[in-house]
């Protein structure tokens, strides 16, 4: 049986997840100075993290329910997030080459 305090704990996971996807594309959009890079790094570094997040959070402290499959479970906790996370960065949030007067990085 599922229970309340599961169930908020994994939404509480899920956020944190989205905000470690938003930050992490953030990150290499400002970074990086190609356009396909902070793509692919965001296609597959993220989801490392999240998976390895995952791992720790559902393996170690037991937090989560029961979806059914390993499949959904990695798309409710790795996908819906990553999707959710580079949409925020990449949409809502004004890109790198708006602000003038960032450090120059080497």
């Amino acid at each position: 049986m599922v229970s309340v305090v599961n169930l908020v704990l994994m939404g509480a996971v899920i956020v944190l997840h989205t905000l470690i996807a938003a930050v992490m594309t953030r990150f290499f959009r400002l970074r990086l100075n190609t356009r396909w890079g902070s793509v692919l790094y965001a296609l597959f570094l993220i989801p490392l993290v999240l998976f390895v997040s995952t791992l720790v959070f559902s393996g170690v402290f037991s937090i989560g329910v029961d979806l059914g499959s390993p499949t959904a479970a990695l798309g409710v906790m790795i996908g819906m997030p990553l999707a959710l996370g580079f949409t925020i960065d990449t949409l809502y949030v004004p890109p790198p080459e708006a602000y003038e007067n960032l450090p120059n990085s080497r």
